[in-house]
């Protein structure tokens, strides 16, 4: 039998070389060599993003997202409270960025392997 791999690692092997997933309606685009681009669509009903970051905020619903204690429709409300628009994974990086509305970097983490 073949192992399980990673999300992560499946979509690398099929050429994708980043992403980015937008708070308000869930759409992530996947980017790749030679400017591919594909997006999922709206995942979710809108979300209104708060103009005002709380970078402490965030940093707290994130460990607790990480550590399973919530499911992916709470980080997302959770995120636009903080004032988080999107998150950016660079898969040759293995970061996660997270932005607010003016594209600020507000906080940027290694990808455990």
């Amino acid at each position: 039998a073949l192992p399980i791999l990673p999300e992560i690692q499946v979509i690398k092997k099929l050429g994708v070389s980043s992403y980015e997933t937008f708070v308000a309606d869930g759409n992530t685009t996947f980017l790749g060599n030679n400017d591919y681009s594909v997006s999922t669509g709206k995942k979710h009903e809108s979300i209104i993003i708060s103009n005002n970051v709380d970078v402490e905020q965030f940093k707290s619903a994130l460990k607790k997202h990480q550590k399973g204690k919530t499911d992916y429709a709470t980080f997302c409300n959770d995120c636009a409270k903080s004032g988080i628009e999107k998150w950016t994974v660079d898969l040759n990086e293995n970061t996660c960025t997270y932005y607010d509305k003016m594209k600020n970097k507000i906080l940027s983490e290694k990808i455990p392997q």
